[in-house]
């Protein structure tokens, strides 16, 4: 029980930073809200600048199943990646088929799958042609 409170917490702390993120892009602050993502991906995913932004989604993937972090993680990681798409066709990208593959993850090492990240999938299909 204490395990799943700790998780829980640390999944809000995340989901408060994504729409601080999201509320410094709409204020136009979008260095600001870079640093912010970047600091924060690094800090709560234990992901690397480096790896993020590697063109080669086969680092990412290799990042991704040695980490093994948990369903939650991993959905709150998808969340952050997914309002990363739409300010730069060169972001997109990048970011893209690195959600694909957490969206793959998710379901085939967890069995997990929402409608959300469904819909989401679809959406980012115009990013990974």
């Amino acid at each position: 029980m204490y395990r799943r409170d700790l998780i829980t917490a640390e999944i809000q702390k995340l989901a408060q930073v994504l729409a601080r993120i999201m509320g410094l892009k709409l204020e136009g602050k979008l260095a600001e809200a870079g640093q912010l993502f970047d600091e924060t991906v690094e800090s709560g995913f234990q992901l690397p600048k480096e790896i993020l932004e590697n063109e080669d989604p086969a680092i990412f993937e290799n990042w991704l199943n040695e980490n093994n972090l948990l369903p939650e993680k991993l959905d709150s990681l998808s969340e952050f990646l997914y309002y990363e798409l739409g300010f730069s066709a060169e972001r997109n990208q990048l970011i893209a088929p690195k959600l694909n593959l957490v969206y793959q993850y998710l379901s085939d090492q967890h069995k997990i799958v929402h409608l959300v990240n469904l819909h989401r999938q679809k959406t980012i299909q115009q990013y990974l042609r």
